[in-house]
């Protein structure tokens, strides 16, 4: 009999921290099939810690990504204690130097929070964004579960610090200009998956996973996905594929339970 989704949504929480070591693990055995990932054409990428959380949090993706030859960077404002009035300041200047050191639009990758931050910047300024990848980001809390999540209640502790301004005033959860790739997990045991989900379109998609939350940043298949999104041409953007034989990493249905 299947646990009721209270309880499991406790054991998920959890675990949480054995699960993304276990990812952590697993990334070092899975080198040499993450070294076929596919290569794009060496744009900007800028990547966004989730919640209380740093740079450090995002140094294995990084990392991975410049292997691949991006040039990228981190958003150097601390630890990410949400969208503080430094925050909502910083972040519009961040994209706009990097478009014109590099001449070209930024594709954003958001962990968490991160990666609602990304899409109300692609709101905000889609000429200047060429796409965005967010991690385990619950941009569209349309359940009432969501907003008892421990992501939920971690930011409405931090609320009085944050801006009564906003990076845009456009509803993340609303189809965005640019392509946009939602990695979500029925696994999460931070935020609600539910929550993760966008409207599907043309150029907007959800890729499901098998990742813990706070293990996104580092699991092989969450690699994989960043990899061949940012791989997709400018101007051709298609819908992710898992590469052959690995489709069971990537569970495409999300069902409710």
């Amino acid at each position: 009999m299947a646990a009721p989704a209270g309880r499991r949504r406790t054991l998920l929480a959890a675990t949480e921290p054995i699960r993304a070591l276990a990812s952590a693990g697993t990334l070092a055995a899975t080198f040499p099939l993450l070294a076929l990932a596919p290569r794009g054409d060496r744009h900007p990428v800028l990547v966004l810690p989730g919640l209380m959380a740093s740079d450090m949090s995002t140094t294995a993706l990084r990392r991975w990504l410049r292997a691949l030859g991006y040039p990228v960077v981190g958003w150097e404002l601390g630890r990410n204690r949400g969208p503080t009035p430094e925050v909502v300041e910083a972040l519009p200047g961040l994209v706009q130097r990097l478009v014109d050191r590099h001449g070209t639009p930024v594709s954003i990758v958001g962990q968490s929070l991160g990666g609602i931050y990304a899409r109300r910047l692609a709101a905000r300024t889609p000429a200047q964004v060429r796409q965005v990848v967010s991690l385990g980001s619950p941009f569209a809390s349309v359940v009432r579960a969501a907003h008892d999540s421990p992501g939920a209640r971690a930011y409405r502790r931090l609320a009085p610090r944050h801006s009564s301004r906003r990076l845009s005033t456009v509803d993340p959860a609303r189809p965005l200009r640019v392509p946009s790739t939602s990695v979500y997990s029925r696994w999460d045991g931070v935020v609600d998956w539910r929550a993760c989900l966008q409207q599907t379109g043309p150029r907007s998609e959800n890729v499901g996973v098998h990742a813990s939350h706070l293990g996104m940043g580092h699991d092989p298949a969450v690699l994989w996905v960043v990899a061949d999104r940012l791989a997709q041409p400018a101007d051709g953007w298609q819908p992710f594929r898992p590469p052959p034989g690995l489709a069971r990493l990537f569970p495409s249905e999300p069902e409710e339970g």
